[in-house]
């Protein structure tokens, strides 16, 4: 990693910095209803203390696409609407996840479902994804839209993936991938997309910013669920072994029942004996299931990285090749 203190090494929060400005204000601002509960669990997570990954992310993208296409260097108002938008849909998600997963904890406190119910839970989620419709709307650009209806379409197509396990072991994996993709890389993809087009009309550039997105969003959660075996809860924020306690046979798992095929007929029923989250834990640790889905993830941020190094050069572009580094270094 270079320690090069020029422009070109910019810390990513600190260039995509005032383009977020006032984010969770403007989200909040989206989110203004008449009932004081609704609005009560539609702020809870919108306290301005996320990293803001992904609107980063989607705002560092459309800089380095205006430059790449006229030298302009100025966020236009509809990209920045679409980072707006793509931390409202992630978020409604989360809320909705938790509530099918039953979690008790999020970003180190409580989840919504725990606080006011399962069911204003869901009804906050599904008020949070109609105002980002409302954010999109207000963009115009019906191939932008089309792009952003086709995250949650993924979303929701992401979770029936997850609810079936795969009997068939060398399908596993693919499946594995594609509800990785559905649940969190289309929408960074599809961001990534929507303010390529925005800000440069040339095809070319629109499939580099998916890919990127794409290859950046599945090397995230291969690190994610890396983390689940690794790090702390309380690094966390959520219960380690969450996974497996869900049921869920992620990378780490996937790669331990190469070695141990005992692995097999647990996840098949979705660790629901008693003990089998436990002996499941042991296999993992024993095996290199942490090391290969670590080395899978450093793959994804490798293509993320060959993809946008074709744009022009720029701080921005620096700064999105910085962003896979911080996917395969992040503890939390």
């Amino acid at each position: 990693s270079k320690t090069v203190s020029n422009e070109k090494y910019q810390d990513p929060f600190q260039l995509g910095r005032k383009d977020l400005k006032n984010l969770y204000e403007d989200i909040k601002k989206e989110l203004l209803v008449s009932t004081t509960e609704l609005k009560e669990v539609c702020d809870y997570y919108f306290d301005g203390k996320g990293k803001a990954f992904r609107p980063m992310i989607v705002v560092l993208m459309a800089r380095a696409c205006n430059i790449h296409h006229n030298n302009s260097r100025e966020v236009q108002a509809s990209q920045r609407s679409v980072a707006v938008a793509a931390e409202m849909i992630h978020t409604a998600s989360l809320v909705h996840d938790d509530v099918i997963d039953d979690a008790n904890s999020r970003r180190g406190k409580m989840t919504v479902g725990q606080i006011w119910g399962e069911r204003k839970a869901v009804l906050a989620g599904d008020f949070i994804f109609s105002a980002a419709a409302v954010v999109l709307a207000r963009i115009g650009n019906t191939t932008v839209i089309s792009a952003l209806t086709q995250v949650i379409e993924d979303l929701v197509h992401g979770e029936f993936l997850q609810l079936v396990s795969k009997e068939n072991e060398n399908e596993r994996f693919a499946h594995y991938l594609e509800k990785t993709f559905k649940k969190t890389a289309s929408l960074i993809a599809n961001c990534c997309k929507a303010v390529s087009i925005l800000g440069c009309p040339d095809p070319k550039v629109h499939e580099i910013a998916y890919q990127y997105g794409k290859n950046v969003g599945i090397a995230f959660q291969l690190i994610d669920d890396v983390l689940d075996f690794t790090s702390c809860a309380d690094c966390l924020g959520k219960p380690t072994a969450a996974d497996l306690k869900l049921g869920l046979a992620t990378g780490p798992v996937l790669f331990a029942c190469e070695q141990f095929p005992e692995m097999n007929a647990m996840v098949m029923r979705r660790f629901s004996k008693p003990g089998d989250v436990e002996r499941a834990w042991k296999y993992v640790l024993q095996s290199d299931g942490v090391q290969q889905t670590t080395y899978l993830a450093q793959r994804y941020c490798h293509e993320a990285t060959r993809q946008i190094s074709k744009l022009r050069p720029s701080p921005e572009r620096e700064a999105l090749i910085q962003m896979t580094e911080m996917v395969l270094l992040r503890d939390k």
